[in-house]
């Protein structure tokens, strides 16, 4: 099992931007396929974005497709999901979450965080 600590959740206006971080232990990072997955209030979860060990594969939903960057730093244990233009329709839990690539984008993870608050006001 890996551990998984997210950080960078908070309040925000539309428009603004926050960088989520989720540490990572109990594994070697870089060869982990680590996601970002999302529950808005009242509603089911959903995939955000998923990046794969090597970097080289990545996910975007649609809903965050060209405003969300998700990135990792082997060297810190660390995946990032950058979020610019934030919009109030972006409010949610957002969890890191390791598994395969495919189990992440397919919202079948079964390793997560403890999760982190975003919430975004008009």
């Amino acid at each position: 099992q890996v551990q998984l600590v997210e950080s960078g959740g908070g309040l925000a206006q539309a428009g603004d931007s926050l960088r989520l971080s989720c540490a990572a232990s109990g594994r070697p990072f870089s060869m982990l396929d680590m996601g970002w997955i999302r529950q808005p209030p009242g509603k089911g979860r959903e995939v955000v974005s998923a990046i794969s060990w090597t970097g080289r594969n990545i996910y975007y939903a649609d809903s965050v497709r060209g405003r969300f960057t998700i990135s990792r730093e082997n060297a810190k244990n660390t995946v990032y999901l950058q979020m610019n233009s934030l919009k109030p329709e972006d409010t949610a839990v957002y969890y890191c979450a390791v598994d395969t690539f495919p189990n992440l984008i397919r919202l079948k993870a079964t390793n997560w965080g403890q999760g982190t608050q975003v919430t975004v006001s008009s």
